[in-house]
């Protein structure tokens, strides 16, 4: 976004689907490790490599814990896009190794992050078989944005090695049915990654509860520093290996070689930390603003309507992330509306932040039925814990203001 002169309204950010602030809290955990405490984690034979490594043990331990893991079960990464590319193509490279039968067969849903998407069409090209599966779409009766079970169970083969559905949707915010896809892909003795970037801080996170076998993780989803990930690997009850991407050290018990980053992982932990202590309240906080922002919105904006399942009540079972609101606003040129938003001070996107690299209508949104313009005239809406009322309410009018404007400008003239 262009900076602002002193004139212009105060920016307000509701793109945290993106990238979340970095915690002052974190930041302060952080900042040891950045300065006076620089030692190598993996450099044990002095003091200042082992009170590094100690600190990521500590940091290992701490984010296990917060998503239902145990500290053996971490492998920590650069990010999601490489836990994801880890579990998938790790998990490939496993069942060549073991020599079955065939290339074998990938089943993921069409509505994934392209950190899935890429490597999964990566396996493809070398001869992995693969189903993308279909979601429900927009007005159908279903959860709009979730898989069919019937749908999963009609694709699952013999040499069917992996199955990779998010947990909860980066556009729409569709939480899927994860413990019974779980039970279902168990059934035929097939693996289930989960892509959680979205969940952790916005909904309660059990990866072992919930049957995943692998998850992916990213520190900068949920108030922490970017570069850092994780890959959370089941080794409870159905031991989980996957063969590794990166060689050279041997860190991480070999599956990803590399110089740990022990601030990022530290800040890690403190944010997964943070987003656990702090998630009744803050969960609860976030749905009042999201649900504020979209009758707000729904009583200022004629025609505006709801891209994916409706707004959660606060079930246990939630269908849709607590701070996630993606409205299409009809009669309006979506890049127009965004460039006119942005100049207004309002940051908010369309779709997916990596997606944006390569403009395109949001494939989550044409997945539900929407058409390309109504897709383009879409808007992903995220809040998170520092999102406040005044900002809710200033950003519902600076949309308001902003479709009213392009609708007037596309308005044929009036005869003299």
């Amino acid at each position: 976004m262009a900076a602002l002169s002193p004139l212009d309204p105060a920016p307000i950010y509701l793109d945290n689907h993106a990238t979340t602030r970095l915690d002052p809290r974190v930041l302060e955990a952080m900042l040891p490790w950045l300065t006076d405490h620089y030692g190598n984690a993996g450099s044990t034979t002095h003091e200042m490599g082992r009170e590094a490594r100690a600190a990521v043990d500590a940091a290992r331990e701490a984010f296990a814990a917060a998503i239902g893991g145990t500290a053996s079960e971490i492998v920590f990464t650069g990010g999601a896009t490489e836990s994801n590319n880890l579990a998938i193509l790790g998990s490939a490279r496993r069942w060549s190794a073991l020599a079955k039968s065939g290339a074998g067969h990938v089943v993921t849903t069409v509505t994934e992050h392209d950190a899935v998407l890429d490597p999964i069409d990566h396996l493809e090209r070398r001869g992995v078989a693969v189903t993308r599966l279909p979601v429900e779409p927009q007005g159908a009766g279903g959860v709009a944005g979730r898989i069919r079970l019937d749908g999963l169970a009609a694709v699952l083969r013999p040499d069917t090695f992996l199955v990779s559905v998010m947990l909860a949707n980066n556009e729409i915010g569709v939480v899927q049915d994860i413990p019974a896809i779980a039970e279902m892909v168990h059934a035929h003795g097939v693996l289930l990654h989960v892509d959680c970037a979205q969940a952790v801080g916005r909904m309660a996170v059990d990866v072992a509860a919930c049957g995943a076998d692998l998850a992916s993780f990213s520190a900068h989803k949920f108030h922490g520093p970017k570069g850092v990930g994780a890959l959370w690997l089941r080794r409870r009850g159905r031991i989980v290996r996957v063969e590794p991407l990166v060689y050279g050290g041997g860190q991480e018990r070999g599956m990803r070689s590399g110089t740990l980053d022990v601030p990022g992982i530290v800040g890690m932990a403190e944010a997964a930390r943070l987003a656990v202590a702090g998630l009744p309240e803050e969960s609860a906080r976030m749905r009042e603003l999201r649900d504020r922002l979209w009758r707000r919105l729904r009583g200022a904006v004629a025609g505006l309507e709801l891209n994916g399942p409706l707004l959660d009540d606060g079930s246990p079972q939630p269908v849709r992330l607590v701070n996630n609101l993606n409205v299409r606003v009809p009669g309006v040129d979506g890049q127009t509306l965004l460039e006119t938003l942005s100049g207004a001070g309002l940051a908010v996107s369309s779709g997916s932040a990596c997606s944006s690299e390569h403009p395109r209508p949001s494939h989550v949104l044409l997945a539900l039925g929407l058409d390309e313009d109504q897709a383009r005239a879409s808007l992903r809406l995220g809040l998170s814990r520092f999102t406040t009322a005044a900002e809710i309410d200033a950003a519902a009018d600076r949309i308001a203001a902003g479709v009213a404007r392009l609708r007037a400008l596309a308005e044929p003239p009036r005869p003299a």
